[in-house]
């Protein structure tokens, strides 16, 4: 008797959690496979008492659609770039910062400072420092941002890294080192702690044996944090096919330095919304199935390397 009115208690405090749950996340779940599938569906329309008739046109407008390409591209090739580039540094940082004992902390410190910063702040932040304040072609700007500055004091020539006029690879090389830094204090902080859990009897064992620091890298630190490591992995791809803040941050709502060159996956969701919520539903599902799809192997492969 006392069992269930215990149970009684613990639903009762857990009401006020599960009902904000359903609400905004069930429902809008729910809600985004019922659009998806009825087609030219629009929500004013429904509350006026008009039906839509169930089928595929809306994966159909979609895939079809001009920017899709183009946008699953730039979304996959971020990911791509981003996750192997953010783990390995992350992981040699995080092996650095355990060396060093007498300022781990600070540097710790300093290191997530990224990770509780406004997203879009830090795009602006980088736009400026990527950017050409004023003419490009043949034109004396009136100013340049930090990192041209730099090239140019190296002896080199400023490039056009996101204004009107610069190459696709220029903008992805802007994101690409955006998201790999913003990226790097989570993935720290998770190797970090892995790394102190470690045994370090195994590394005194190393060293009696006189085994090298690479040999004892990659035979002892590698495999004892790989639970870890798969998990930076999978979350890194599921966040980088979410891109989306980042993109904003660097090139506002245009999503490119002229109109939507390098639009992502949920850019073009977002964008979707103004032209058909149905077809806006339609691109979520085949988004969350991509990222599905590729957490899938993921856990298939870390199945056979990761070490408990």
């Amino acid at each position: 008797m006392d069992k269930k009115k215990n149970q009684w208690k613990a639903w009762l405090y857990l009401a006020p959690a599960l009902v904000l749950l359903l609400i905004f996340t069930v429902w809008p779940i729910i809600n985004t496979l019922r659009m998806a599938f009825l087609e030219n569906y629009d929500s004013h329309a429904e509350i006026g008492g008009e039906t839509f008739k169930f089928g595929f046109d809306n994966f159909k407008s979609i895939v079809t659609f001009y920017r899709f390409k183009d946008a699953l591209l730039t979304t996959v090739l971020l990911t791509v770039l981003t996750v192997p580039i953010s783990t390995m540094l992350a992981l040699l940082i995080a092996v650095a910062l355990n060396s060093i004992k007498f300022v781990r902390r600070t540097l710790q410190t300093i290191f997530f400072l990224p990770y509780v910063t406004n997203t879009i702040a830090i795009g602006m932040v980088f736009a400026a420092m990527f950017k050409i304040i004023g003419g490009v072609s043949g034109l004396e700007p009136d100013s340049i941002g930090l990192i041209n500055t730099i090239i140019e004091a190296l002896g080199g020539k400023r490039i056009n890294w996101i204004d009107g006029g610069s190459s696709y690879a220029a903008n992805i090389a802007v994101l690409t080192i955006y998201i790999v830094w913003n990226a790097l204090p989570f993935k720290i902080l998770v190797l970090l702690g892995g790394l102190q859990g470690v045994n370090k009897q195994y590394y005194e064992a190393a060293k009696v044996d006189g085994t090298s620091r690479f040999r004892t890298f990659w035979r002892i630190t590698v495999p004892m944090l790989s639970p870890m490591i798969a998990y930076v992995v999978i979350t890194g791809f599921i966040g980088g096919f979410k891109e989306y803040s980042s993109v904003v941050g660097i090139f506002g709502p245009a999503m490119g330095p002229g109109n939507h060159e390098v639009d992502t996956m949920v850019g073009l969701i977002y964008e979707s919304v103004k032209s058909g919520q149905g077809r806006a539903s339609a691109a979520a599902l085949i988004l969350f199935a991509i990222i599905f799809a590729v957490t899938l192997v993921n856990l298939y492969v870390s199945k056979k390397k990761v070490h408990y």
